[in-house]
């Protein structure tokens, strides 16, 4: 049975300073903002291809985890289709499909066998791509 499709993806990336990071993205690397959400902002790279960059908290520390600091989104109208189908292959989720209202998504998470986070999302009113 072939997965659900995937239509796009995102990967985000915790920072302790949203503003400094925004700069080097926008400004050093030149991509082009996407979608705004206040304390994520989330970068067109090429295609389908997206990063994200989120703020983690005040404190200027570095993060020591990279695990825990890093999402790989998947991005696809059909989130509960996906849970679904890594359900029966034995996935065991950290989170099941749930609406988050803060950022106006749909999305569940799990992680891969080294312990990267993975979310399948959907976006509620996404701008046009």
């Amino acid at each position: 049975m072939p997965h659900p499709p995937i239509e796009s993806s995102i990967t985000f990336f915790y920072t302790h300073d949203l503003e400094i990071s925004a700069q080097f993205y926008e400004d050093v690397l030149g991509l082009k903002l996407w979608l705004d959400q206040g304390s994520c902002r989330i970068y067109r790279v090429s295609g389908d291809g997206y990063v994200g960059l989120c703020q983690s908290s005040e404190t200027k520390t570095p993060p020591t985890d990279k695990q825990s600091n890093v999402i790989f989104t998947l991005v696809t109208q059909q989130v509960d289709e996906w849970f679904n189908y890594l359900t029966l292959r034995g996935v065991e989720f950290e989170k099941p499909p749930e609406l988050n209202e803060k950022y106006n998504i749909y999305h569940c998470f799990l992680r891969d066998p080294n312990g990267y986070l993975i979310e399948i999302q959907r976006f509620e009113n996404a701008p046009g791509r």
